[in-house]
């Protein structure tokens, strides 16, 4: 897995030109990617949340779209729209700005629940079915969506399908004091992403992500990833569970995760790292365990105390 390793090293070394002292978090965006997944910001504003999106897409030499939601957006703003040609006589298709490989949705949590829709044929089967007819998406093919935690006045909650199509949620936090340092005298001239340059191309990563696939998974490590989806469905301060794909997400992830190490297959440390940003969005806390201020966050880290960690080899 050392073309993976080299792989995510340049990537990272790339990104952290212009996000700085976030490396647990870009890590986790490169996993995202590597799984040709999607990926959940939720921070306050202000933090870096675009500007990782635009230094992405710039690293990648790929189309990069930024889609502002509003309440007052409608789905084919999204989307796109057939319009009649009149010297043709025909309905054509002019795509919307979800036609791109990294898409910023920004704010996404104030788009009504119709809009948020027209996002989740698009998230999980990489096409658009506009009047009748289907749109394949370019790859790859990744959302970064931004929400802020803070502010809920004219916002609408994702539904748990949205909140499923998303492999992660993962939060950048303020800097210490030294980074922001950092970050005052890198801007002071001009902006850094301004001077970011593809450092890889679309196929190669199609080519990187293809080679994910192919880490190793025991049996053993596939049973622990079950078993801690299956806790979250029977925990009974849940209302609802992770779904298989939050099994899935993990199988993957982990994959990915090993690869980025360099090895060529997952660990039960793989796992138990990306548990948290994978399942616990995906669980939503029943109203009597919300009033003793239990937390979908806290419900995952009890499940990973509880649940036996595999033993033996995992490479065999």
């Amino acid at each position: 897995m050392t073309d993976v390793k080299a792989f995510g090293e340049k990537l990272l070394g790339n990104l952290e030109k212009v996000i700085v002292g976030k490396r647990g978090a870009l890590e986790m965006v490169v996993v995202g990617l590597l799984c040709q997944g999607h990926v959940l910001i939720e921070d306050v504003p202000g933090v870096g949340k675009t500007v990782m999106a635009r230094a992405m897409s710039k690293s990648l030499g790929c189309v990069f779209n930024r889609v502002q939601f509003t309440p007052d957006m409608l789905p084919s703003d999204v989307t796109g729209v057939s319009i009649f040609n009149q010297e043709t006589r025909k309905f054509e298709f002019r795509p919307g700005p979800l036609f791109g490989q990294v898409i910023l949705a920004d704010e996404i949590n104030r788009a009504t629940p119709k809009t948020q829709a027209a996002l989740l044929e698009a998230m999980e089967e990489r096409q658009v079915t506009v009047d009748g007819v289907t749109h394949s998406l370019p790859r790859p093919f990744m959302v970064l969506a931004t929400q802020n935690p803070i502010e809920y006045e004219g916002t609408f909650p994702l539904p748990e399908a949205q909140l499923d199509r998303f492999l992660l949620r993962i939060r950048l936090g303020y800097p210490d004091l030294a980074d922001e340092v950092a970050v005052l005298e890198g801007q002071q001239l001009q902006h850094p992403v301004e001077q970011i340059s593809p450092v890889f191309s679309s196929q190669e990563v199609l080519e990187a992500a293809e080679t994910v696939k192919t880490v190793y998974v025991a049996n053993s490590i596939k049973r622990y990833i079950v078993e801690l989806t299956h806790r979250t469905r029977s925990n009974p301060d849940v209302y609802l569970g992770a779904s298989p794909r939050g099994s899935l997400g993990l199988f993957r992830a982990g994959q990915a995760r090993a690869a980025l190490n360099g090895r060529d297959h997952v660990l039960p440390d793989d796992i138990k790292a990306l548990a948290q940003p994978i399942l616990s969005h995906r669980i939503i806390v029943n109203p009597a365990a919300r009033l003793r201020e239990v937390t979908a966050e806290r419900i995952v880290q009890e499940i990973l105390l509880a649940v036996p960690v595999p033993g033996g080899t995992f490479n065999a």
